[in-house]
C-alpha cells in the first residue's frame, strides 16, 4: 500500500513542545498525587471502584494495541490509526481515573510474603519506570503518524509499541496482585 499525504497532513506540525509539556505535566501530577498531604478530606467518598476501572482500561489498551499492530501488519493504515486512537483514549481514561484515585485515597500496601513479594515489586518497578517513558514515546509516535512521517514513525514505534504493551499488561498484573489488599 502506498503511503500518501492528503491536503490536511501535507504540512507537518511541530508536536515537540506539546509532547514535552504533556509529559512533564502528567508525570508531575502523578508524583504530586502520591505526596498530597490532605487525602483525609475525601474520606466520605468511596473511590474503591477506580482500581478495577484502571485495570479494565489497561487491559483494553493492551487489546487495542495488539489490534493496531495486526492492522498495520495487514497494511491497513486507517484501521491501525483507529485502534491506536482507541488505545490512547483508554490510556487517557486510565490516567484520569488513576489521578483521581491517588489524589483522594491513601496508597495500598502490598501484603504478600515470600517470593511473590519480590515478583510484585519487580513488576511494579519496571511498570512504573517504563510508564514514565511511555508518555513521550506514545505522543511522539502518534504525532509522527498523524504527520505521515512514516520512516520516523516506524523508527520510534519499534520502541514504543513493545513498551506500551508491557506497561498496559503489567498494569493489569499489578492490579490482580494487589487487589486482595485494597481497603485493608
Amino acid at each position: 500500500m502506498e503511503y500518501t499525504l492528503n491536503k490536511n497532513t501535507a504540512k507537518a506540525k511541530n508536536y515537540k513542545p506539546l509532547v514535552w509539556a504533556l509529559t512533564l505535566a502528567i508525570n508531575g501530577l502523578i508524583i504530586f498525587a502520591f505526596f498530597l498531604p490532605n487525602k483525609e478530606s475525601f474520606k466520605n467518598y468511596s473511590f474503591s471502584y477506580l482500581p478495577l476501572l484502571n485495570a479494565v482500561m489497561n487491559g483494553s489498551t493492551f487489546i487495542f494495541l495488539l489490534l493496531a499492530l495486526y492492522a498495520i501488519k495487514q497494511k491497513n493504515i486507517k484501521r491501525h490509526r483507529n485502534f491506536i486512537f482507541a488505545a490512547f483514549v483508554c490510556t487517557s481514561v486510565f490516567l484520569l481515573s488513576y489521578l483521581l484515585y491517588h489524589f483522594t485515597t491513601p496508597s495500598t500496601k502490598f501484603g504478600g510474603q515470600g517470593a511473590i513479594r519480590y515478583v510484585y515489586y519487580l513488576i511494579l518497578i519496571t511498570h512504573i519506570a517504563l510508564a514514565i517513558i511511555t508518555v513521550p514515546l506514545a505522543l511522539i509516535s502518534i504525532g509522527r503518524g498523524l504527520n505521515m512521517e512514516v520512516a520516523l514513525h516506524k523508527k520510534i514505534t519499534r520502541w514504543t509499541m513493545p513498551i506500551w504493551l508491557y506497561v498496559s499488561l503489567t498494569g493489569v498484573v499489578v492490579y490482580l496482585l494487589i487487589s486482595p489488599y485494597y481497603g485493608k
